[in-house]
């Protein structure tokens, strides 16, 4: 299996990449591995869902 770094990951995803060691430490990555200090995440994963906002009714979202 390939492997991307966390600076990859959030490169790929639009976020920052604490951001991304915040949901690797979250278990919110499936496969990801910690090897020293270094997230390494499966090259194929998703995004997970961000949890901290929810969709507004009536809005673009729904």
């Amino acid at each position: 299996m390939d492997y991307i770094s966390a600076q990859e990951a959030a490169k790929k995803w639009g976020v920052s990449e604490r951001r991304v060691q915040k949901l690797c430490e979250e278990n919110r990555i499936p496969g990801v591995i910690r090897f020293n200090r270094m997230w390494l995440i499966p090259k194929d994963a998703e995004k997970p869902v961000d949890g901290r906002t929810k969709k507004k009714k009536g809005g673009k979202d729904e």
